[in-house]
């Protein structure tokens, strides 16, 4: 019996289908298709096709230098977390997940996951920028 195990594969030697399943798996998460029937068909391939690998056949995406954490602590003040993600917006920043504890002292720990792959200043000048909103207490990139 063989065990199951992952390859990484370059596309160009696959079959077209599982370019396929990944264009429908793709066309879903973004909302352009609607249902499966409308992105099996956008993508070109039969329902089967896309059933019997949506769950083996995946996109590899190896760019997660793009990827940052940022932890800060800010003041227990109403509009301060908006300020932060308003500045990061402003910025290209794209929040992935926010992790925020509950108050304690009259101060809030936060830590951010973002991308920064459309961001329009440097990681250092972007935490520099955080640094000067008023109600930031602390703030770094971990």
């Amino acid at each position: 019996m063989q065990n199951d195990y992952y390859m990484l594969v370059n596309s160009k030697v696959l079959p077209d289908v599982f370019k396929g399943v990944i264009t429908a798996k793709e066309l879903l998460s973004s909302g352009k298709a609607t249902n499966i029937s409308k992105a099996v068909k956008a993508a070109g391939i039969s329902r089967s096709a896309f059933y019997k690998y949506k769950n083996s056949v995946f996109k590899y995406e190896a760019d997660d230098k793009h990827e940052m954490t940022i932890s800060a602590m800010l003041s227990d003040r109403s509009g301060v977390f908006s300020a932060m993600t308003s500045v990061l917006s402003s910025y290209g920043v794209n929040i992935i997940t926010v992790n925020q504890n509950k108050p304690v002292s009259g101060m809030a720990a936060v830590t951010l996951t973002v991308r920064t792959d459309n961001t329009k200043i440097s990681v250092s000048d972007l935490i520099a920028r955080l640094k000067s909103v008023d109600g930031i207490i602390s703030i770094k990139e971990v």
